[in-house]
């Protein structure tokens, strides 16, 4: 719902989020503080708390609106890439490797979050989940428009080739392992 007020400055509730998605992602869900939150949004405490019932739906209410950017940005990179089904399961290799190639790149915030989080009962947790659910969904999708066999067999292959490209890209500093999963992606389908 766009903002009705005549004034420019961001909500309360958009400084917060902007600043947790920024502290999050660089420096991880467990280390920063609600504190520190709060200081970088310039909001007071009240009002994180007006917002947000704790800090595990602060990190939930993160992850559910990155899914959406993210997917939103992923399957329309993949679409501008390509137009076939098969040619689109390869183009999202070269949609992570120009994900990989930003400078502030650091992971995926859902493996970096569950990871951190470990409890499959947080809030997070569940949001990472669901994550890699809609990104299966996608994927298997394009496997069964493209008629390859075992479709749901090969759609968690390909998966697991994109989180593995994330991983390695992430540890090494090395966009190129997109490009590595996309060979062997090409073998697989």
């Amino acid at each position: 719902m766009p903002n009705t007020k005549s004034s420019s400055k961001p909500s309360a509730r958009d400084r917060i989020m902007q600043a947790a998605s920024t502290l999050f992602y660089q420096e991880g869900v467990q280390k920063v503080g609600v504190d520190r939150i709060i200081a970088e949004s310039g909001v007071a405490k009240m009002s994180l708390y007006n917002h947000f019932k704790s800090k595990d739906s602060l990190i939930a209410a993160w992850l559910e609106e990155r899914d959406t950017s993210w997917r939103r940005w992923f399957q329309k990179t993949v679409e501008k890439r390509a137009t076939t089904p098969t040619d689109r399961l390869l183009a999202m290799f070269d949609a992570l490797e120009e994900w990989f190639s930003q400078p502030d790149f650091r992971g995926c915030a859902f493996i970096n979050s569950s990871a951190e989080l470990v409890e499959p009962e947080h809030p997070g947790y569940q949001v990472a989940l669901k994550h890699q659910q809609a990104v299966y969904e996608y994927i298997l999708q394009l496997v069964y428009e493209a008629e390859i066999p075992h479709p749901e067999a090969v759609a968690e292959q390909l998966l697991l080739l994109m989180e593995g490209s994330i991983v390695v890209a992430m540890m090494r500093r090395h966009p190129g392992a997109a490009i590595q999963a996309k060979a062997a992606a090409a073998r697989l389908i």
